[in-house]
């Protein structure tokens, strides 16, 4: 049995996750900024399917990727040497957002990206925590990605590419722009051989519980995000 959380009711011991099915917490509560921010900060995060309970998550291991171990194959070099694109920072939020949730995954007949989830984020977003990261090419929106932002960790959430490489793109220049500022972590939560190709890598809860209570004590960045205009090239 999991914990139900009341509305006022604080996050259980990491220590108390289910292994099977990996890293569920709690179940319950809500979705309010302050929850969201409170389990950030703590390496917990929500994931459901519309018209379930709202569940909590925090897998042991977890998925993280170092910016300065960050891999990009010699295809992806090629693409990106091609210029033939522009990186914008959080000018469609939404349209990121939205995109995301309608991309389609092989092995997953929907998506846990729903309005419930849309109206959270869209709200960290308008507080200066939720960033989008975005490839343009002809004035069109063909990819990116977006997540949360606390302190020196960026906390990934989801992606989609309308065309080939497109979000490799923006993630790409994001990894390189954390790295600038100073980040030490960015936070993908369980493994995938997508991320897995960059140079992400799993490590055992507590040591992620470790770095993440240093990282996210360091000053935030400027809540308006703008990357240097190296980035964006």
């Amino acid at each position: 049995m999991i914990p139900w959380l009341a509305t006022d009711s604080s996050f259980p011991p990491l220590e108390m996750a289910l292994t099977e099915p990996n890293g569920l917490l709690a179940a319950g509560g809500d979705l309010s900024p302050q929850r969201l921010v409170a389990a950030y900060r703590a390496g917990i995060f929500p994931w459901f399917n519309e018209g379930e309970p709202i569940l909590w998550w925090s897998p042991d291991p977890r998925m993280v990727l170092f910016p300065s171990e960050l891999k990009i194959s010699r295809s992806l070099k090629k693409t990106l040497r091609k210029e033939h694109y522009r990186i914008r920072i959080d000018e469609h939020f939404h349209e990121v957002i939205r995109s995301c949730a309608t991309a389609s995954r092989q092995g997953q007949p929907g998506t846990w990206i729903h309005p419930k989830m849309i109206t959270a984020y869209s709200a960290l977003h308008e507080m200066g925590l939720a960033h989008s990261v975005e490839t343009w090419i002809d004035d069109k929106l063909v990819g990116g990605l977006y997540g949360i932002a606390m302190g020196k960790v960026f906390f990934g959430e989801s992606m989609f590419s309308a065309i080939t490489d497109a979000s490799k793109i923006a993630f790409v220049h994001l990894v390189k722009q954390l790295e600038r500022w100073g980040f030490g972590m960015v936070d993908c939560q369980m493994k995938t051989a997508h991320l897995a190709s960059f140079g992400a890598r799993e490590i055992p809860r507590w040591l992620f519980s470790q770095q993440l209570r240093e990282l996210v004590a360091d000053p935030e960045q400027d809540r308006k995000w703008h990357f240097d205009d190296e980035a964006t090239k």
